[in-house]
């Protein structure tokens, strides 16, 4: 799929629930999700020509743990440098128990 501002899809409870079952049973010690804050998004997606987000997968060797990477990307489909957000709140342990994709 090429890079848009519609890029992306929607999916299903059930598609979802397979896709983070297969990484919980591939990467059993990983983190499962991480949160990122509405004022951390709006600082990439207010960006003069951002169109979007780019996650990148990161690893935090201090604390030996996964580590996403938010950056902003232009119509270019450029990374943009000036805003690049880490340090997301990971879990677990901060984690949603009632969560249908966390069961």
């Amino acid at each position: 799929m090429a890079i848009n501002p519609n890029c992306g899809e929607v999916i299903s409870i059930d598609a979802a629930k397979k896709l983070i079952n297969a990484f919980k049973v591939k990467y059993p010690n990983e983190i499962q999700c991480s949160f990122v804050g509405i004022e951390k998004v709006n600082l990439i997606l207010n960006q003069e020509g951002c169109m979007g987000i780019r996650l990148y997968n990161g690893y935090d060797e201090d604390l030996e743990r996964f580590s996403p990477v938010l950056i902003g990307v232009d119509a270019e489909g450029n990374d943009m440098t000036a805003v690049i957000i880490d340090r997301t709140a990971p879990c677990p342990p901060d984690c949603d128990t009632n969560s249908l994709l966390n069961n």
